[in-house]
């Protein structure tokens, strides 16, 4: 085959290194954000945190903020849009909590990520400090609470062996996840082991705090909490006799069937039916090794004199600074190797700065939009939430969808009724009567409203919920009523009746 020179022409897109840095960036969490802030502060020499006494606080801070008037009001500035907005990005120079450096406006866009980054071996972060709340929290998981109880509990070494496979085999509710002869087998030494053995072990374990824990099943775990629950009027005796004797009942809330074989009275039933449903049937819970977690809101939103204030967190952006000693070393014709370490350096760092600059900006006009959208929630509450999707805010902030769903992932907003996900104002809608349209969300609030209104001995059926909201303008069909109902975990009517 011949070998010869040719020119062709194409085009191709390359997202360049700003983007791909910006873009990573706009998607992290405020926790992820400052992991990512610690490890460009601890690998970029030219980067620094920016103190409480370098030049005025409020300036470097950034006044980013948004008013919403939400009807007549001043007249907006430039750029601002007609409906009542009033967007403060802050002064150029405080470039958003960041220290006015000039960052050149003609960045490389054809270079690639290894010519401009001094590529090396990731360092790992290092852990952050424990928080003064984490170390006022106990901690303590339900083994652990179970092991301090049987350290107390007088036996013998072999029964001490049985009891510590027991504990091994219970689960985080509470219930023992293997039979006794699986805990036989395990523990099985030289001396054989009986199943009288391990039973006797595991009734004692069952007289363990909190009441319930180690049973087999539900029932058993019952009948444990009845046994040390204190009654009077005999209707613990009863209590047990409807777990024991008459569980499939129970469970089916045949209560008709059940007032019948029991030889009972509505009212006695309903007595003896009100001690079983204040076990508990997870009683491992009641010994929790959840560590809290705190929201760290990214922006908040309160009212001021009859206007929506929107404005970032100003603890959740980060405060970096460029180094102007090492800035000033850096010396322009100068091709050594420390010198092109530092250019590199400098670069890199006003790179990380723009992204953060621009994350700051996209989050603050997304967050307006969706208060400018819903404001009925923020006024009356989840009933008056507009059905909204990423298509809605995209084209009001002129930007494209997959960089609003990037924006609002894991980013939450403090609002006067709690803080929310920025997703949380997202939702699908239906079709009125009067030809507009109505939020999910706010039709599963009516769902709720209307079923905590309802009367207790005749509870609404799916179809009376879809004819009541009909009645109020909105096109919603029984098995959409249904799975909204499931959704909120609310039972349905025959449930809510019998449970009554």
């Amino acid at each position: 085959m011949k070998q010869s020179l040719q020119l062709r022409l194409g085009q191709h897109l390359t997202m360049t290194p700003q983007l791909q840095q910006a873009i990573r960036l706009l998607q992290l969490s405020t926790m992820e954000l400052q992991t990512e802030v610690q490890d460009a502060l601890d690998s970029n020499l030219m980067l620094e945190e920016a103190g409480g006494d370098d030049g005025d606080e409020g300036e470097e801070r950034g006044t980013a903020s948004a008013e919403y008037t939400g009807g007549e009001g001043p007249a907006a500035e430039a750029g601002s849009s007609d409906d009542g907005f009033n967007e403060t990005l802050g002064s150029e120079d405080s470039d958003l909590n960041m220290e006015p450096t000039g960052l050149p406006q003609d960045l490389p866009v054809d270079s690639a990520w290894e010519d401009v980054y001094d590529l090396g071996t990731p360092t790992a972060p290092t852990a952050p400090e424990t928080e003064y709340e984490n170390r006022g929290s106990s901690g303590t998981s339900l083994r652990e609470h179970l092991s301090w109880q049987l350290m107390l509990t007088p036996m013998s070494e072999a029964d001490r062996t049985i009891a510590t496979a027991i504990l091994d085999a219970i689960d985080d509710n509470g219930f023992l996840t293997e039979t006794v002869e699986e805990i036989r087998d395990s523990v099985g030494g030289a001396e054989p082991v009986e199943l009288d053995e391990v039973e006797a072990v595991l009734h004692r374990i069952q007289a363990f705090d909190p009441a319930g824990v180690g049973a087999r099943d539900l029932r058993e775990c019952l009948l444990l909490q009845l046994r040390q629950l204190p009654c009077q009027d005999n209707l613990c005796a009863r209590a047990m006799e409807v777990v024991g004797e008459h569980f499939d009942l129970l469970a089916a809330r045949d209560t008709t069937l059940l007032s019948r074989q029991m030889k009972l009275s509505s009212e006695e039933l309903q007595q003896v039916l009100a001690v079983v449903q204040r076990l508990d049937p997870r009683p491992g819970r009641q010994v929790a090794d959840d560590t809290p977690e705190y929201v760290v809101p990214d922006v908040y939103v309160k009212k001021q004199h009859g206007r929506w204030h929107v404005e970032l967190n100003p603890d959740a952006v980060p405060r970096v600074r460029i180094n102007p000693y090492y800035a000033s070393l850096v010396r322009r014709a100068d091709s050594s190797a420390d010198n092109t370490t530092l250019r590199t350096h400098l670069q890199e760092a006003r790179w990380f700065m723009k992204s953060l600059q621009s994350r700051s900006e996209t989050l603050l006009k997304v967050a307006t939009a969706i208060v400018e959208r819903q404001q009925g929630f923020l006024e009356y509450g989840e009933e008056a939430m507009k059905p909204m999707v990423l298509h809605d805010v995209a084209e009001a902030v002129e930007m494209h969808e997959s960089t609003i769903s990037r924006v609002t992932s894991r980013k939450y907003m403090h609002t006067p009724r709690g803080i929310f996900e920025l997703k949380y104002f997202f939702s699908s809608h239906l079709a009125t009567d009067a030809g507009g349209e109505a939020s999910s969300t706010a039709i599963r609030a009516l769902i709720k409203k209307l079923v905590a209104a309802e009367n207790p001995a005749k509870p609404l059926s799916d179809s009376k919920l879809a004819a009541i909201l009909s009645d109020q303008g909105i096109r919603v069909a029984r098995r959409t009523v249904a799975k909204y109902r499931e959704a909120m975990a609310i039972s349905s009517s025959n449930e809510r009746k019998r449970l009554t």
